[in-house]
């Protein structure tokens, strides 16, 4: 009785450290931005670090997202481009809620560590959960 005591402890263990994985991976913004057509709207231009834009007219400021998503049973590249979708479509809707006509500048900041890229975005995979933080500048840009 002991011994099945003692294995259904290890097995527990076991089993609690498979679902606290934390996968931190970077993936590819274009692939991401269509993985769901129709769902970004194309009226809010969107600016990765590093990009060139048009002449910002007015700027409204910084603004964050921090995204969460059911990754269960998706593959994490599946599970991240969603909740990409999900954080970009945030800072679209906090540029039209801002006065703004697009947002530049933006970056990944997984648990507030700060990666620049125009072509990927850092994504965090868990056996049940992924999660992607952006911020982005909310302007206005010269048309």
């Amino acid at each position: 009785m002991k011994r099945h005591l003692i294995c259904a402890a290890v097995v527990a263990c076991l089993a609690s450290h498979a679902f606290a994985r934390d996968s931190v991976e970077n993936y590819p913004v274009t692939p991401a931005l269509v993985s769901e057509p129709g769902k970004v709207g194309d009226d809010i231009p969107l600016y990765f670090a590093g990009q060139k834009h048009p002449v910002v007219v007015k700027s409204f400021g910084e603004f964050a997202t921090n995204k969460k998503t059911n990754a269960f049973g998706k593959s994490d590249e599946t599970a991240c481009q969603h909740v990409f979708l999900s954080a970009v479509i945030e800072l679209q809707d906090r540029a039209r809620k801002e006065g703004g006509n697009a947002v530049i500048n933006i970056k990944s900041n997984y648990k507030n560590e700060v990666r620049e890229s125009a072509t990927e975005f850092t994504c965090g995979a868990g056996a049940v959960i992924a999660g992607v933080a952006l911020k982005g500048d909310v302007v206005t840009l010269k048309k």
